[in-house]
């Protein structure tokens, strides 16, 4: 079944054969990698691009394998500031975990810390909470749990208060999406939180509202806004629109080397013209609610 996915296909039997022929490959990259829930629940879309969901055996083959290969986890501001030198990011990765499921902390902790990895945590402030949340069929983390966490080094980041689509709210909402998040994060552990996650497909084809994002995350603060754009990141992404590589249980051995090291990010350019083509109206379309923010 694997096989059969068109991505993967183009990826190992096109991609990589041309990329190793011509040698054409950007300049100083690192990937991002991005997981959700580490387990066998398949919640949400049972679909090879949608998946949120990775099995522990096939986390632990991953999680293994990056060790084996001599791969460093880094978090967010060394990454930037590699980016901004010019340092050498050959074996660097960035791990992060978006929505802050348990089995985070059950499964992919324990095995983390033996491996020497670390990642960020991005969570959905409203459904953290004294004791474990059920959601969907999935558990939530607790304030202890991510206490804990933040004392094995993992960093704490924001994927907004209620996991609201943010193209499909105005600006009071998104200000408290991404405001309150922040200050409910950092008054529960006792954090600086630097780094945002955006929930959703990002309207990267919008620019207004890419725009006005940047500066809204600017204002509380933040640093750093991840995205679900595509690709390694690179010197010239932007630091709020920074690309991501999703990974699930559908992502194989040879699948994943191949996103590790590249040969994945072509896939940006159909995820862009599909978004630009079939994207939805946000609130901000053809008005002018948000111009004064808009000053690029």
């Amino acid at each position: 079944m694997l096989a059969l996915r068109l991505d993967r296909f183009i990826t190992l039997y096109v991609r990589t054969p041309l990329v190793s022929i011509t040698g054409m490959m950007d300049g100083p990259c690192i990937p991002v990698l991005v997981y959700h829930s580490i387990s066998d629940n398949l919640f949400g879309m049972s679909h090879p691009y949608r998946q949120i969901n990775t099995s522990s055996r096939q986390f632990s083959r991953q999680m293994r394998w990056l060790k084996e290969q001599g791969y460093e986890s880094i978090d967010l501001k060394t990454m930037w500031s590699y980016l901004e030198s010019g340092t050498n990011l050959n074996k660097k990765v960035v791990i992060t975990f978006d929505d802050g499921y348990r089995d985070l902390f059950t499964e992919a902790l324990p095995l983390m810390k033996q491996l020497g990895f670390t990642a960020t945590v991005f969570l959905i402030s409203d459904r953290i909470q004294d004791s474990s949340l059920k959601i969907e069929g999935a558990d939530y983390l607790t304030w202890s749990d991510v206490r804990t966490l933040v004392a094995e080094e993992f960093q704490i980041g924001s994927h907004t208060a209620t996991h609201a689509d943010l193209r499909s709210s105005g600006p009071e909402q998104i200000e408290y999406e991404v405001g309150y998040s922040k200050e409910a994060i950092e008054q529960r552990t006792g954090t600086s939180v630097t780094s945002f996650a955006y929930p959703f497909p990002f309207p990267e084809h919008d620019k207004r509202f890419a725009h006005y994002l940047a500066d809204t995350l600017a204002n509380f603060g933040y640093e750093y806004g991840l995205s679900s754009i595509i690709g390694r990141t690179h010197t010239t992404s932007d630091r709020f629109m920074i690309p991501r590589l999703a990974v699930n249980s559908w992502d194989d051995s040879p699948l994943f080397r191949a996103k590790l090291e590249g040969y994945y990010d072509w896939v940006h350019l159909p995820q862009r013209l599909y978004k630009a083509i079939y994207h939805n109206p946000s609130p901000m379309d053809g008005t002018d609610r948000f111009d004064a923010e808009d000053t690029n």
